[in-house]
């Protein structure tokens, strides 16, 4: 008896898995076009997630700075820095922060006086700008309240703004004269 071998070469052949060129092909041009639907939707994500995190870290600082002075009953000062340890007048508040114990009231780091907190810069895709009361720096009395240097209440708005993108994602931190921050969305013109 003869035994064919053309049924079992059949059956060896159908039960082979793998892919025809073809099919391989047809799967990378489908994945190619989901990815370049699906970049820049993510580039748009991770820009949004880095604003929402400057805002926070932010509004962070602020309330730290809030608690370090009633705490330690005297003034703390939050402010620009681009170096990490003095203030500076130069540039906006994405260059970086630092907070210190001011104990001699000046509103600038001098000799001696405590760090409590450095921040670095947010990023090239970010900008953050205080209006005239809180340009330079925002100071917290031993009672909490937001107060100028000279005495008089420290009342302002800081604008988060994108370097590039949708005018939507304008944010807007509003500091009240109890020291208190708050965020709201912002428009396109509020950015400088």
């Amino acid at each position: 008896m003869i035994h064919s071998t053309t049924g079992r070469s059949s059956a060896f052949c159908r039960a082979a898995f793998g892919f025809t060129l073809v099919e391989l092909l047809v799967t990378a041009a489908i994945a190619s076009a989901l990815m370049m639907v699906a970049i820049p939707a993510m580039t748009g994500m991770v820009d949004t997630q880095r604003r929402i995190s400057a805002i926070n870290s932010f509004v962070a600082s602020l309330h730290l700075a809030r608690g370090e002075a009633i705490k330690r009953n005297g003034r703390a000062v939050l402010c620009k820095s681009a170096s990490g340890e003095q203030c500076t007048l130069a540039g906006q508040w994405d260059q970086g922060w630092i907070l210190f114990h001011d104990s001699n009231n000046n509103a600038s780091r001098d000799p001696g006086e405590l760090l409590l907190q450095q921040r670095g810069p947010l990023g090239q895709r970010v900008r953050l700008s205080g209006n005239s009361p809180v340009t330079h720096y925002v100071s917290y009395s031993a009672t909490g309240s937001a107060k100028m240097v000279s005495g008089a209440f420290q009342a302002g708005t800081f604008t988060l703004c994108p370097q590039t993108g949708v005018a939507d994602d304008v944010r807007k931190i509003i500091l009240s004269g109890t020291g208190r921050p708050r965020t709201v969305k912002g428009v396109a013109s509020d950015c400088p």
